[in-house]
């Protein structure tokens, strides 16, 4: 008797069904329902919780998501919020970038929307710095609305799971898996779907030794049966990052440290921070040529090496006792912060490590 082949088809369309039961079934058995920003409709604190999961990991956003949600608890709270404030409940969190936009947006809100948050996917990634995936993870835990997401972790699930070769990156295979992410979505139960597909990613499909022997959909996973799974998701050649070196300078007066405004574009957009100058340069003379000050510099402190997404940056911290200054030199854009303060104010986080050692130290 001849065995009959499979129909592709009916073959296909059993796979998808088979991933999105079983990750419904995992999620309620296993998946993660006890984080600050779960069992929740309200959309203000379910878009705070995806915008700080960007590139963060859940341990290290809890903190800041508890703090920032008690600060300003609502959309009109953080429209109406100085920019300065926000950046400080954000400092430490890094990609600085998200807590302007995600402060531009509330405004947004606000002036075009009532402080109320849209429904439809589309018009949530209207608003400022919300894409295509957050929004629709937004609109999936607050309305109910059916709609795929693509956040990176879900790319390794899905490439791994369908065996889609080729840089992640690359504008075809992006394509390629959303319209895996699209059609893979179940008809009901979105809400604890889109969960378990980034609680699959987070714990169990890992980018390193992940746990296949307990992954719910490990047996449609073309990567583990063609043992591909170090290969997939493709990513291009790391390449060495440039590193680069500057001096920041520890201008000292009773107590108080001067802190400059960093400019509204760039690394630490907005934040306060030391000033810099070229590694290696006379401090002394560049303080008498920017401020009209005397100072006297000190013994350079051990330096810092801070990573960035695309160079390594070694800061070179340079004590500076100020003997005079003059009284022009207090402009917009300078600050004399007291030591004793620094661990509260809107500061990159080496710079705020920086200064509460100096502060223990001078105590």
């Amino acid at each position: 008797m001849r065995r009959r082949t499979p129909d592709p088809a009916r073959f296909a369309s059993n796979v998808v069904t088979r991933f999105a039961t079983g990750l419904i079934a995992w999620q309620r058995r296993a998946g993660r329902r006890d984080l600050p920003w779960q069992n929740t409709r309200e959309p203000y604190r379910i878009w705070l919780s995806e915008v700080m999961l960007q590139q963060t990991q859940v341990a290290t956003v809890i903190p800041y998501f508890e703090r920032f949600s008690a600060a300003f608890p609502d959309v009109a709270s953080l429209a109406a919020a100085p920019i300065d404030r926000v950046l400080e409940l954000w400092s430490g969190l890094g990609y600085y970038r998200r807590a302007h936009m995600l402060h531009r947006a509330a405004q947004t809100l606000v002036a075009q929307h009532g402080g109320v948050f849209p429904r439809d996917a589309a018009a949530i990634a209207a608003l400022p710095g919300i894409g295509r995936s957050t929004a629709a993870a937004i609109a999936a835990f607050a309305f109910g609305a059916r709609g795929a997401i693509l956040d990176g972790n879900v790319k390794r699930v899905l490439a791994r799971h369908a065996g889609i070769g080729g840089v992640i990156s690359d504008p075809a295979v992006e394509r390629e898996l959303w319209g895996r992410a699209e059609a893979l979505l179940p008809a009901r139960d979105i809400e604890t779907y889109t969960q378990a597909l980034m609680d699959l990613g987070a714990t169990v499909c890992l980018r390193a030794r992940p746990r296949c022997a307990v992954c719910p959909v490990a047996a449609d996973c073309v990567a583990r049966r063609e043992h591909r799974i170090a290969e997939l998701p493709g990513r291009r050649a790391k390449k060495v990052l440039p590193q680069r070196a500057t001096t920041v300078l520890l201008l000292e007066r009773r107590g108080e440290v001067l802190l400059e405004r960093r400019p509204n574009v760039g690394i630490w957009a907005g934040l306060w921070s030391l000033p810099e100058l070229v590694a290696g340069a006379d401090a002394a003379a560049h303080c008498r040529a920017r401020f009209a000050a005397d100072v006297t510099p000190g013994a350079a402190l051990p330096s810092i090496e801070h990573g960035f997404t695309h160079f390594r940056l070694t800061l070179e911290p340079l004590p500076c006792a100020v003997r005079h200054w003059p009284r022009r030199a207090e402009e917009p854009g300078l600050l004399w912060l007291p030591l004793a303060d620094a661990g509260g104010a809107a500061l990159p986080a080496p710079i705020k490590k920086l200064l509460r050692a100096r502060a223990a130290a001078t105590r």
